[in-house]
């Protein structure tokens, strides 16, 4: 194989008890008496089948790829590299195994942020800049030492950092990417986990920042998604440290605990009193762009390969991720760009009334929470934008037109079939996705239906995965797959975006939006991610009040008017980009942020 070619087994997928070694028996050098693909009998357990390997120096390459077509549990990637790869690997997992090149910079006294997808290796860069890992430089054979390391970033940026880690004088505060997974590590309420983190003695300010005094005497483990995430954050950044690392802070925040989440780093970063590094992975590209100082961009083959870029500026990077062109590394890392609307109002073509509901009222409890529903349309063929606070009553009113709950006051008879994607997806079937795919309709596995559905939403890898065993971001394109493959008059999806990474969230968008243009279905959509809502919605919904005690919706508006009533709320303003016409959050008291609000253009000066 050439230098620049590299090949992957998944062994989690390689099931030679279910095959017949066609991957080895078709191969050509096999087939010419060679050595390529053999099996690894030492790594296998006794009695089990024997999982195969790929020698890289026989193998010829992408260009032959008969192994990988020949595989049935599609377990073999032979990829060829980019060109300017030039070095070996930071870090090699092992033979046939994923391969990472290059690490983030730490930058004392500022926010790195790392834009790209899952299962390119952002979490191996962070394990190498943490010190628990000594980065192998491929050489995955020999133990690892730093002094090859030190010696590959001599004169960079790194080399200071580095040295530093290896003597021992830098310490570390992390933030893990699934805080649903802290109740399962401890066991005690939010004020015992918090209080042995209070290392700044700053513990006091970040609980009323992050408004999670109400639940300090509740157990971790009957919190909120949101509740937790913010918990998680506050445990992080109230330890001193000299290294920080937060994995994903925005999921179940809504976009005002976003701002707060995003400030309180950035004034970790800019604290006098210590040179603080900050590395933030984020898929929210609007908070990623206002908090970070410096952006890396991972690219690659998840689970096979991945790449950080150099730092970059963080428009130019988020630009370069969006337009699928990286201009230094002179690497295409998608196909197509990502566009957005030049202008902030899209022009709606109402199709008939679909929907046309009353005033509603839903309470819950004693006086608990209350819901008051303005009375609206919704049209035919059209994409609603849902927005609002957390605890305000959006996935109330999903339920409501799912038909899972009744209003206490007001009618919804709608005589329609409705399809509803729920904000948290519960799935404890004992079923593999294709025979859960296949059960909602008919379709399933036609052309047209893995062009429109399973290929945008990367559903053929997990195919034959049981649903139990499904990631967070797994599970939630399969529930967006099963909502859309339901033949209904009106799709509702809560919260799409949640768990998946940037890449998959504008698949997501892009199927969502083109079955609602090519079916002319009507959807309504929940979310907090702008840059999703931007994408898909002609009109918008917009909701207020008093979170966890009192919501309402107002009347479904035209993009410009929601937004505005939405951000003003919030006391926030967006621009769009010159460049490629994105949304960007100006930064709070700066001359664009005081120009619009004096206009009251709070979503976008055009």
């Amino acid at each position: 194989m050439a230098d620049d070619s590299i090949a992957v087994v998944d062994l989690d997928r390689c099931q030679p008890d279910r095959c017949n070694y066609e991957c080895a028996n078709f191969c050509p050098p096999n087939r010419t008496g060679k050595e390529c693909i053999t099996v690894r009998g030492e790594d296998t357990e006794e009695g089990d089948p024997e999982q195969i390997r790929i020698s890289e120096e026989i193998c010829l390459g992408e260009t032959c790829g008969i192994c990988v077509d020949k595989c049935p549990f599609d377990a073999i990637e032979i990829i060829n590299l980019p060109q300017e790869l030039t070095e070996d690997p930071t870090h090699r997992y092992g033979e046939n195994a994923f391969a990472l090149y290059g690490l983030p910079v730490p930058e004392a006294g500022s926010v790195a942020g790392i834009l790209g997808p899952n299962g390119i290796g952002k979490s191996t860069a962070v394990k190498a800049l943490a010190g628990e890992i000594i980065p192998n430089l491929g050489e995955y054979e020999t133990e690892a030492d730093w002094q090859p390391v030190l010696d590959r970033y001599r004169g960079s940026e790194l080399q200071q950092f580095i040295t530093r880690l290896i003597d021992g004088e830098i310490t570390i505060s992390r933030k893990p990417q699934y805080v649903d997974q802290i109740p399962s590590q401890f066991d005690g309420n939010t004020r015992a986990l918090l209080e042995r983190t209070d290392e700044r003695g700053a513990l006091d300010s970040l609980i009323d920042r992050l408004s999670i005094r109400p639940v300090m005497d509740q157990s971790i483990d009957s919190i909120s998604g949101g509740e937790l995430q913010r918990v998680a954050i506050a445990a992080c950044l109230a330890r001193d440290a000299d290294f920080y690392f937060l994995d994903e802070i925005t999921p179940y925040l809504d976009i005002g605990q976003r701002m707060v989440v995003a400030r309180l780093i950035q004034e970790l970063a800019e604290d006098d009193d210590r040179d603080r590094s900050m590395l933030v992975v984020e898929h929210d590209l609007a908070i990623l762009d206002l908090l970070a100082d410096t952006l890396h961009v991972g690219y690659g083959e998840p689970g096979a390969f991945g790449v950080i870029t150099p730092p970059k500026s963080v428009r130019n990077g988020i630009n370069e991720y969006l337009t699928g062109y990286l201009t230094n590394e002179n690497m295409r890392i998608r196909p197509d760009s990502i566009t957005f609307e030049e202008h902030a109002p899209r022009e709606t073509v109402r199709g008939q009334p679909l929907v046309e509901y009353p005033d509603l009222s839903k309470s819950y409890g004693d006086g608990e929470f209350s819901l008051s529903v303005d009375s609206g349309t919704i049209y035919e063929g059209e994409v609603l934008g849902v927005v609002g606070p957390n605890g305000i009553g959006k996935s109330t009113l999903a339920k409501l037109f799912a038909g899972s709950i009744e209003p206490d006051e007001g009618s919804l008879d709608f005589n329609l079939d409705i399809s509803y994607k729920p904000q948290y997806i519960d799935i404890d079937q004992p079923m593999r996705v294709d025979s859960f795919l296949a059960s909602i309709t008919d379709k399933f596995g036609s052309s047209y239906w893995n062009t429109e559905v399973a290929n945008p939403l990367q559903l053929n890898r997990i195919m034959e995965q049981q649903l139990t065993d499904l990631s967070g971001g797994e599970r939630q394109r399969v529930a967006i797959a099963a909502c859309l493959s339901d033949e209904s008059d009106l799709y509702v999806l809560d919260e799409p975006s949640a768990h998946l990474d940037v890449e998959q969230r504008v698949q997501a968008t892009t199927a969502i939006r083109r079955y609602a243009e090519n079916h002319d279905a009507t959807v309504l959509v929940i979310d907090h991610d702008i840059y999703m809502i931007d994408l898909l919605a002609d009109r918008l919904m917009v909701f207020d009040g008093e979170p966890a005690q009192r919501g309402h919706a107002s009347v479904p508006q035209e993009m410009r008017a929601g937004m505005n009533d939405f951000l003003a709320d919030l006391d926030i303003t967006f621009r769009r980009d010159e460049r490629t016409g994105r949304p960007r959050i100006n930064k709070p008291g700066s001359q664009k942020d005081s120009q619009q609000k004096r206009a009251g253009e709070y979503y976008y000066s055009v």
